[in-house]
């Protein structure tokens, strides 16, 4: 029985022998031979799966703008301004951040340094994070398995819809799913050898991961650290030492920049968006935090169901995974992967503790368990694009999996669960596809007879030729990837703009609107339609270009080079935002950038080097929208939602005063209702200030008196 637990690169000298000199082979032969007991295929399918995801990741990307302006916003400044780069902020002028850590902007900002704004230098940086991602899952699944297991989780994450939409967006998801691939990896070295240097780095990664999005990253830590403390081979004193050193490696890594901000004095630092009291610890703990468990974020736009419950983000429950709302896109593999994870383990019951083999299977199946277990259950904001975090763990489980039962498929369990597996992935692509019955109708038939074909082949794999067996295999390979690879495609031909965004054809995902269920308002797409709370259900569409626009889209709202024009108009005619009759700029001025016609754009650049702010906003994305415009900084009062205490009207009357601000933008926002900060500064400003009417969008001249 092959136990996977030999060392993953043999020695080729016995032990305390001096090894003899072999030349050292130029880089790029060393790169395509890859490692010596490798097969001459494996190193070149490798490159070859990289270079396509590379290639099919970059397909159309500018089709997506400055995707979801909120962070492309802070972006422009971080790329302008060191002291917004450190702190993420939202402007220039370092009025407020945005609602996370800094870290997922970081290479984004330093990317628009060196080539400027635009939409290739955004999202190119998180490209190469998704095939970074690719190539760490590849690595772990091959030191344990074989490389065909590893060239199938790769292949596995790549396809994944919600990853191949994620990677391509500027979302803080793609490098906190990088990283947390990089933990798991390095957990299962750590385990290996039982070294504490692989601990301490899988502690400086988590830890990053929490400077892009603060508590999700400590989700894996518990099966992370039990699978440690367990299965390492060093005494249990050892074990508990290294795992105190590698907590202490999280708190530093993640740490430091916290601390900073924290003894910063808050008069000469930017406000803490999303929090109520300006202190990271309170956005961290409140709003990003137990918030996001029990849906009480203060100042969010309102929360979930509890547990079996349906909520403002969709129901909860066991099966959330597998619904209507995320379904389509993540849980196309899960029932084969959870399959597969229940048979590696009970194949590896009988080894060792301190199993390298096991320890994989318990370190990714463990934090994929986690990670879905929260999922399902959270009653706060829930995004469908959230769970691009359980695409490496899937991805790993389902390569290690099928690497260990097609070793062992000469045993007709193993041969049984393989081809049980295929038909499970099959049975549940049909599903999938047939909740968008105009989307490929072939397809669905065809992954449906397909898969049971293959599986036919698969429960006699052990008895036929080698040819023969492979073809089954790769035949039910194919059908388990039909479904989602055709949703990828469909998803990289698209552009993605603003807040909330979902993979897949138009349909592919529903969220239920205000008091609805699931699927009671439009897809929730690109920062518009229906399943908003308190926002009408609309069909799935991207914004078109409007004249003069850095974007256009969705409900006045948009980012640059938005697809098919189907919304420019509209979003030409909105202004500020102020679309649909909402108030306070309804939902494109939440949830995306605003429209700026060229009119507003020229009004605000004029003498816009006199002013630390060119114009203040209600509400992030509206005055994103503005920022990316022009190019100048643009005040979002009240944060993302305008329901931040930011600025006080004490202290914007002082800006004015000081001749820091030139115009006020109408709408945008929720505003924190009649008592809100941002609704007493937009009540001054309107009973003070000389209006300003351009086209359809209304401004405030702060340096003249109504």
């Amino acid at each position: 029985m092959t136990t996977h637990d030999a060392p993953p690169i043999p020695s080729a000298a016995p032990p305390g022998a001096s090894a003899p000199h072999e030349p050292r082979q130029p880089f790029l032969r060393r790169l395509w031979r890859g490692r010596p007991e490798d097969p001459r295929w494996a190193r070149p399918a490798l490159l070859g799966l990289l270079a396509a995801t590379l290639l099919l990741y970059l397909s159309h990307l500018s089709a997506s703008g400055y995707a979801n302006s909120f962070y492309s916003a802070a972006v422009q400044a971080g790329s302008t301004s060191w002291k917004a780069f450190f702190f993420g902020s939202l402007d220039a002028g370092n009025a407020i951040t945005v609602d996370k850590p800094p870290a997922a902007l970081w290479p984004m900002e330093l990317s628009v340094r060196v080539f400027g704004l635009d939409s290739w230098a955004i999202l190119v940086p998180e490209v190469l994070m998704g095939v970074a991602a690719v190539a760490v899952v590849y690595a772990a699944v091959r030191r344990r398995f074989s490389p065909g297991a590893g060239l199938i989780a790769g292949a596995v994450l790549a396809l994944t819809p919600v990853a191949a939409l994620m990677f391509r967006f500027n979302n803080p998801d793609a490098m906190l799913a990088l990283l947390m691939s990089v933990a798991c990896y390095l957990v299962v070295r750590a385990v290996e050898d039982g070294r504490t240097k692989w601990l301490v780095w899988a502690g400086v990664a988590i830890g990053f991961a929490f400077l892009a999005k603060t508590l999700q990253a400590f989700l894996i830590l518990p099966p992370l650290a039990i699978v440690y403390a367990v299965c390492a081979p060093v005494p249990l004193r050892k074990r508990f030492g290294q795992l105190a050193v590698a907590t202490l490696a999280l708190v530093v890594s993640g740490g430091w920049w916290v601390a900073i901000v924290e003894l910063w004095p808050a008069a000469s630092r930017p406000y803490i968006g999303g929090s109520q009291n300006n202190s990271f610890l309170e956005l961290t703990f409140g709003y990003n935090g137990l918030g996001r468990l029990n849906g009480e974020e203060t100042g969010s736009v309102g929360g979930g169901g509890g547990a079996g419950g349906t909520g403002r983000w969709g129901e909860t429950g066991w099966d959330r995974m597998f619904g209507s709302e995320v379904g389509g896109q993540i849980s196309w593999l899960l029932p084969a992967a959870l399959i597969l994870l229940a048979a590696g383990l009970v194949a590896t019951r009988g080894l060792r503790r301190t199993s390298v083999t096991r320890a994989s299977f318990l370190v990714w199946g463990g934090s994929l368990l986690t990670t879905m277990a929260v999922f399902s259950y959270m009653a706060g904001i829930f995004h469908q694009y959230y769970t691009v975090a359980l695409a490496p763990y899937l991805a790993a489980v389902t390569g290690m999996g099928a690497g260990l039962l097609w070793e062992r498929r000469r045993e007709q369990w193993a041969s049984i669960v393989l081809a049980a597996s295929v038909v499970a992935a099959a049975a549940w692509g049909y599903v999938l596809l047939d909740r968008t019955p105009d989307y490929l109708p072939w397809l669905k038939w065809l992954v449906l007879i397909g898969g049971p074909a293959a599986a036919l082949g698969l429960v006699f794999a052990g008895r036929l030729s080698r040819r023969l067996a492979l073809g089954a295999a790769a035949a039910g390979l194919v059908a388990a990837l039909a479904g989602p690879t055709a949703y990828t495609l469909s998803t990289l031909q698209e552009g993605h703009t603003g807040s909330i965004v979902t993979a897949g054809p138009a349909g592919a995902s529903a969220m239920g609107g205000r008091g609805g269920g699931p699927g009671a308002g439009g897809g929730m797409r690109d920062g518009f339609g229906g399943g908003v709370p308190g926002g009408p259900g609309r069909q799935n569409q991207q914004g078109g270009q409007g004249p003069g626009v850095p974007g256009g889209g969705g409900f006045g709202g948009g980012a640059p080079g938005g697809q098919n024009g189907q919304n420019g108009q509209q979003g030409q005619q909105n202004g500020a935002g102020a679309g649909d009759g909402l108030p306070g700029g309804g939902v494109g001025g939440l949830l995306n950038g605003a429209s700026v016609s060229s009119e507003a754009r020229k009004l605000l650049e004029k003498d816009a080097g006199k002013y630390t702010w060119v114009a203040a906003a209600v509400g992030s994305q509206n005055a994103a929208g503005y920022q990316l415009a022009t190019g100048d900084p643009v005040m979002a009062v009240g944060g993302f939602n305008g329901t931040d205490p930011s600025p006080t009207l004490a202290r914007f009357q002082r800006y004015v005063e000081e001749g820091k601000i030139h115009y006020f933008i109408a709408g945008g926002g929720m505003g924190g209702g009649d008592s809100g900060t941002a609704s007493r500064i937009s009540s001054w400003v309107q009973s003070t200030f000389k209006k300003v009417t351009v086209g359809s969008a209304t401004f405030y001249d702060l340096t003249r008196k109504a």
